[in-house]
């Protein structure tokens, strides 16, 4: 679980390093310029952070289900090359399936309109702008958001087996401390998945939602995760609160 809980901070600072600097420099001091590689490669990073932090919500319902399930087997199953094996499929799956996206942008023409409505890019932000057809960009966008709305699929279907065997154990304290792990991943996963998955819906069906809210939401969903993570795990998980008290207990 810690050994997930590193990658996801770690994906969680590089994903704020990536929007949140552009969007004080825009509030702060009118820094609304951006050349058009840089904005692609904000992009690229933006939506390559994005899925490896859902690989990893993905990855870690598979911990819990070792541990609850098989916990005599737990160091059997999930060793050091099963971890770092797991750690490379977050970190690469996402960014071979978002290499596309630079060529896809790259090969539209660009007329007269080059100014984005949001505080960072996005695909589709920067391929509306195109006075070209971007049927292929919306195909491939819906094919890749697709493949990260399976990742709910394979969540629910490893809570399900959770779930059953959480309610089997014997021990009362062992169901609470089962239920207690599992209700902050629960959380983590809500604050992530509910404002990501409402920007896209916004950006393909939401036409009659007023583009304030739109930018509003897609802003949330990159701020509020990296914001509220520490805080839930901090909380929830007693070894954690246990250290950050003792370092301030020290000084």
């Amino acid at each position: 679980m810690f050994y997930f809980l590193a990658i996801l901070s770690t994906v969680d600072l590089a994903l704020s390093n990536t929007s949140v600097p552009r969007t004080l420099g825009i509030f702060c001091f009118e820094a609304h310029g951006i050349t058009f590689g840089g904005c692609v490669a904000q992009m690229f990073l933006i939506h390559a952070f994005t899925g490896m932090e859902a690989e990893v919500l993905m990855a870690m319902p598979f911990d819990h289900y070792v541990a609850i399930c098989a916990s005599l087997q737990y160091t059997a199953i999930l060793t050091s090359r099963v971890l770092v094996g797991i750690g490379f499929w977050i970190v690469i799956r996402p960014a071979l399936f978002l290499l596309p996206l630079i060529y896809l942008i790259y090969r539209l023409p660009f007329c007269h309109a080059h100014t984005i409505a949001h505080s960072y890019c996005e695909h589709m932000g920067i391929a509306k702008l195109s006075c070209g057809n971007i049927r292929t960009n919306a195909i491939y966008e819906l094919f890749v958001v697709s493949l990260f709305l399976l990742n709910l699929v394979l969540i629910a279907s490893s809570y399900v087996h959770i779930l059953r065997a959480v309610f089997h154990l014997p021990s009362q304290d062992a169901r609470g401390k089962a239920l207690s792990t599992c209700g902050s991943h629960l959380a983590i996963l809500c604050v992530f998945y509910i404002p990501s998955v409402f920007s896209f819906l916004t950006h393909r069906f939401g036409h009659s939602i007023p583009h304030y809210v739109h930018i509003l939401v897609a802003n949330l969903y990159l701020v509020i995760p990296p914001v509220l993570n520490p805080i839930i795990y901090g909380v929830r998980t007693k070894q954690i609160r246990e250290r950050v008290f003792s370092v301030f207990n020290k000084r």
